[in-house]
């Protein structure tokens, strides 16, 4: 009967123990929830244009935003949409080729902000694209 007693005790422990932690994680969640997602779509083939799309957007980070992507408030995704793994996220933001994105979390709450034609009149211009995305950028980090 003792042995049964602490299987019980045991059992209800875990189970708290499970809640607990559970709590933690949306908690923490909840402050990671706040930053800016960088999303590059693109599609297997790539032209020159998509090539420095990217090549741009890390430049920018790079550059202007390394403290803000090493704490975790800019974070930079390079997204294949012809990758059946990643069909669902293209379809979200209705990314069918190269697409630049900002998706910016505030409190759980996306807000998606399509960059594409920006990206694909300045892609060639390494400067006039990084000075454009990064205002864009500070614009929405006052928001966080």
């Amino acid at each position: 009967m003792k042995y049964l007693s602490i299987i019980a005790l045991s059992l209800i422990l875990f189970s708290c123990n499970g809640k607990v932690k559970t709590n933690q994680s949306k908690a923490t969640s909840q402050k990671e929830a706040n930053k800016i997602e960088v999303i590059d779509f693109h599609s297997t083939h790539r032209c020159m244009t998509c090539k420095a799309i990217e090549a741009n957007t890390k430049y920018t980070l790079k550059t202007y935003f390394a403290n803000e992507i090493s704490n975790g408030k800019i974070t930079f995704q390079l997204v294949n949409v012809d990758d059946e793994k990643n069909y669902k996220m293209a379809e979200q933001f209705e990314a069918t080729g190269t697409a630049l994105f900002l998706n910016v979390i505030i409190n759980g709450v996306e807000k998606h902000i399509d960059l594409t034609d920006f990206a694909f009149m300045k892609g060639m211009e390494k400067e006039a694209f990084a000075e454009e995305l990064k205002s864009k950028l500070e614009a929405e980090l006052k928001n966080i």
